[in-house]
């Protein structure tokens, strides 16, 4: 993947129209619900409907917990639509300053993160563990599936040699890449590294086998991809009365905004399940949204919030990460307005 396409929804109160907030969609093709040919098409007749609606008739009813008006405006299955929608009419409620939620993060407090290390030869990921630690992170997340499996149970050993499991967390990504024959015997073999989680060990979709590997892995199971077609609460809660894994990992692009990411947490709190926040290659827009909703939540897992880095022309913002952290520093400027002329 060399680029990342996003559109940007720009909402002002024609009374004012230099005072304006904005919100950013940015469906991941082959994995979002809404990464659709008709995409653009839907999007364009949302934003003429959200244009129609009177300041008044939301004004009193924004933050709720669900943003019920744009619920009904705006399909179920256009999460990201929804996330860019919602996030762009906060903006502009607390003045078009980027400001999506007023809490400690906008204040300078620190969010800790974990440190994504991409897919690559081993040496080269054995690298980035290096530099991730030396950068102050000290909770490290591998995506795994992709190499010989052997291969990387030596670099999770190699890892270890280093870095004892008190002072470095590790978690791993599978991305549903073991087959459901052999993967609680891969869970099995990688026990041996103390391992905090593992995403979506297998393939999204197969329930009977996510079910039994929930009660059988040695090591705690996240569901990612899994949580992505369940957008209406009912079947929120089947799929994780059914499932009960150890954690799920939610994305506001993709699991239906800051409404939608509303009902998986609590349904998760009702059931004890853990969680923790993830971008989903947003700009330093919905990156920033998604940091201030995060800050909203108390816990202390760390989250995975810092692939702004990864963009060469990304919008100048006030994030920041350093130590294991991202946080808001308000001696540096958004520059918005260069980015979208």
């Amino acid at each position: 993947m060399e680029d990342k396409v996003s559109w940007f929804i720009k909402l002002w109160d024609e009374r004012s129209p230099e005072v304006y907030g904005i919100g950013e969609c940015g469906p991941l093709p082959g994995l979002s619900l809404d990464a659709r040919t008709d995409f653009e098409e839907v999007l364009e007749r949302i934003v003429l409907e959200i244009a129609d609606v009177k300041y008044s008739e939301v004004s009193n009813q924004f933050p709720s917990p669900h943003l019920r008006l744009f619920n009904e405006i705006i399909p179920r299955d256009f999460p990201s639509i929804t996330f860019g929608a919602e996030t762009a009419w906060l903006d502009l409620q607390h003045g078009g300053r980027r400001v999506i939620f007023h809490n400690d993060f906008l204040l300078g407090e620190p969010i800790p993160i974990n440190g994504l290390i991409w897919m690559g030869g081993l040496e080269e990921m054995l690298e980035q563990v290096h530099k991730k630690v030396r950068q102050g992170f000290r909770c490290i997340k591998l995506k795994i599936g992709g190499l010989d499996f052997n291969e990387e149970c030596d670099l999770l050993q190699e890892i270890r040699v280093h870095y004892s499991a008190s002072n470095i967390t590790i978690r791993l990504d599978a991305n549903g890449a073991f087959s459901p024959e052999d993967a609680l015997s891969k869970l099995e073999a990688l026990k041996q590294f103390t391992i905090h989680s593992i995403e979506q060990p297998i393939a999204a979709g197969q329930y009977d086998v996510m079910q039994h590997l929930c009660q059988k892995s040695p090591i705690p199971i996240a569901l990612d991809e899994e949580l992505i077609p369940h957008q209406q609460l009912d079947k929120k809660r089947e799929l994780l009365t059914e499932l009960r894994p150890a954690f799920i990992i939610l994305k506001p692009t993709l699991h239906g905004g800051i409404g939608g990411c509303n009902e998986w947490i609590e349904l998760s709190k009702k059931m004890g399940i853990g969680w923790w926040i993830t971008s989903a290659l947003e700009s330093n827009i919905g990156l920033n949204a998604i940091c201030q909703y995060t800050a909203n939540h108390v816990g202390n897992l760390p989250h995975g919030l810092g692939t702004g880095a990864i963009y060469q022309n990304n919008i100048e913002s006030p994030l920041t990460v350093s130590e294991g952290h991202i946080f808001y520093d308000k001696s540096r400027n958004w520059d918005v307005e260069s980015f979208f002329s």
